[in-house]
């Protein structure tokens, strides 16, 4: 394609198509593009052949067992994640705009995020500022990181294990996950157990329970004590987590200070280790390239507040 071409593109181009391939992209698969799409197949395949038409240009090398993004796919790929997240968020800046002060607040975090103060500070904003509306979705922290990143999210609560070049990180609190086992199982409400008696046992884990991801403490620590690698049951969710260990499928880790009830209650039973246990870091993520109404700003300055004035030792949980 000459320059002449190319300067073409942007009167020419059909902005859907640019969604189209962003999730080919994410999806790694066309099939599941069109599923995620609700769109035939065909459709989704056509529509990228257009794409690389208009531009004249090989976007994804596809074959058998090959499907890969080109040089010129990965640099098209990170625009299309600015281009959406910027159009994604006309609806908020537009709404600032008619209403004023008023504004509304798109939180995506990680399952259950408990931290005093944050509820605190929600609670302090909106007994100042009570049209401010919020919306709160609750996914794997790597959908969280995704959702700022691509501007859908005002802000985002989750653990970290990479850092993604072009998001700010506030380190906002540390919980600390211990071994838990629910009525069913023979350990339950069983005192002097040490942390080599769970070797053999069956766990239940979280899908970031490895040393390459986000809760690596707790990876590492099982690799430590030479604790089998036997996790039976795995999900992204806390709570199902902790549905599995009460129901008695094996043992597993959750934050201390999130299950304290349910110790109370007698649905869970502390194991060992019970000095130095795991710690993990909570993170508030945010995306400078962000366009954030008064609302956002005002929730997002307001926890940066409460960071700075807390030490981390009172942002430590259980204290």
């Amino acid at each position: 394609m000459d320059d002449a071409s190319l300067e073409r593109v942007p009167r020419e181009l059909d902005w859907n198509l640019l969604r189209t391939f962003m999730v080919i992209i994410q999806e790694g698969s066309i099939t599941r593009a069109a599923d995620r799409l609700l769109l035939k197949q065909p459709t989704v395949s056509n529509a990228l052949k257009r794409l690389e038409t208009q531009l004249g240009r090989r976007l994804i090398e596809r074959g058998a067992g090959e499907f890969r993004a080109t040089e010129a796919g990965d640099l098209l790929y990170s625009e299309c994640v600015d281009i959406y997240g910027n159009i994604s968020r006309l609806s908020v800046v537009l709404r600032e705009v008619q209403e004023e002060i008023r504004g509304h607040v798109t939180i995506a975090t990680a399952s259950h995020v408990v931290c005093p103060f944050y509820d605190e500070t929600l609670a302090a904003v909106h007994q100042r500022h009570p049209g401010i509306t919020y919306s709160i979705e609750v996914d794997t922290s790597s959908e969280v990181v995704r959702a700022v990143l691509q501007k859908t999210a005002s802000f985002g609560l989750c653990l970290v294990h990479q850092r993604h070049p072009r998001l700010h990180y506030d380190h906002m609190f540390r919980e600390h996950f211990g071994f838990f086992c629910g009525p069913r199982h023979r350990f339950y409400r069983k005192r002097g157990l040490g942390i080599a008696d769970l070797r053999e046992e069956s766990f239940v884990s979280f899908k970031t329970d490895r040393v390459t991801d986000a809760l690596r403490p707790v990876a590492l620590l099982r690799a430590r004590e030479n604790i089998e690698d036997r996790i039976i049951a795995t999900s992204s969710h806390l709570e199902e987590v902790r549905r599995m260990i009460v129901a008695g499928l094996g043992i597993g880790v959750l934050p201390i200070h999130a299950v304290e009830r349910d110790l109370r209650d007698g649905l869970l039973w502390r194991l060992p280790p019970y000095e130095e246990p795991p710690a993990i870091d909570i993170f508030l993520v945010s995306n400078p390239a962000t366009q954030v109404n008064r609302a956002e700003e005002m929730v997002l300055a307001a926890l940066r507040r409460r960071i700075a004035e807390l030490p981390i030792t009172q942002r430590t949980y259980p204290k």
